[in-house]
């Protein structure tokens, strides 16, 4: 009798995922906990940076991507979201790969660092997935979040600064 409640209380316990692996995220323009240079930024020619990614397990069906202003005055503001990047190991300047969701402004883009005041910390998050999703454009980074959970295989960031002058 205790052998069959044994079993069956393990039949109804969730079985505990495997935490993710780290990826390694590199920009082509700038140096993690460097600053971004003003190319790619809203006072310059506001495209984004090319980025590349290693360690990228081979089972990813995808990637994505949340670019955040972690240092806002008033939250975190979402600068960029894109989901269902090929797993090719980069993101070319200005590219246009996968599937551009709304940023902080509703704008299906990119918009490069541009705070009001002072030095701001951007963090570019990338995550490997094991699928990919179908989401409308019209998602922003609170619905890719619930969509990607229980798909992350790996996650890295990289981190730029940038204080206007």
């Amino acid at each position: 009798m205790i052998r069959f409640f044994i079993i069956s209380l393990a039949f109804f316990v969730p079985q505990m995922q495997a935490p993710p692996g780290e990826l390694i995220v590199q920009s082509t323009a700038f140096a993690n906990t460097h600053y971004i240079p003003y190319r790619y930024t809203c006072d310059g020619e506001n495209v984004s940076p090319g980025l590349r990614i290693t360690k990228i397990p081979s089972s990813a069906k995808s990637l994505a991507l949340i670019m955040v202003d972690s240092s806002a005055a008033f939250g975190i503001f979402d600068h960029w979201v894109v989901w269902n990047i090929p797993v090719a190991g980069r993101i070319e300047e200005n590219g246009r790969t996968g599937i551009t969701g709304r940023n902080s402004r509703k704008e299906n883009k990119y918009m490069g660092p541009c705070p009001p005041n002072g030095l701001h910390e951007y963090r570019f998050r990338i995550y490997a997935l094991d699928v990919e999703l179908n989401l409308p454009d019209t998602a922003g980074k609170r619905i890719l979040l619930r969509a990607m959970q229980g798909h992350i295989l790996a996650k890295g960031e990289l981190i730029g600064l940038f204080q206007r002058q």
